[in-house]
């Protein structure tokens, strides 16, 4: 059991490194040696969510820290952070921070998050459990 959370800790671990790479949960298995469904599921036992939304909240989490600097386009965010879409990215972005990129963009100009950055990361972090309904 020990071996396995070892293991489980290396996938999260990879996932925070190489967030901005192509990852998918069989390449992540196949390091650890399991299979796709087995790590997803052993992922989510443990940490409350599967290895791709983790994936897509360290993805969403980084564009949100991007778009506060405001020195990129939303189309380079979006590269830079790993997706190869801008729509997907656009759709992930609003599933769990509840604004468009743009409109969260936006209200980074109008001073709405304008806090010290450890207080925006914590109050401000996508998590995939408390994903916001469409309206």
């Amino acid at each position: 059991m020990n071996e396995q959370l070892v293991a489980l800790r290396r996938v999260r671990d990879r996932i925070d490194r190489e967030f901005d790479r192509p990852l998918s949960v069989e390449a992540l298995a196949l390091g650890e040696h399991m299979s796709a469904g087995h790590l997803s599921r052993q992922f989510k036992a443990a940490y409350g969510e599967s290895p791709y939304s983790y994936l897509m909240t360290r993805r969403i989490e980084r564009a949100m820290a991007l778009i506060r600097r405001e020195d990129l386009s939303i189309t380079d965010i979006c590269f830079t952070v790993g997706f190869s879409s801008l729509g997907t990215f656009s759709t992930r972005f609003s599933e769990l921070v509840g604004l468009s990129p743009s409109q969260y963009r936006n209200g980074v100009a109008a001073g709405e998050h304008r806090l010290p950055t450890i207080v925006v990361k914590n109050a401000l972090r996508p998590v995939r459990n408390r994903e916001v309904r469409p309206r």
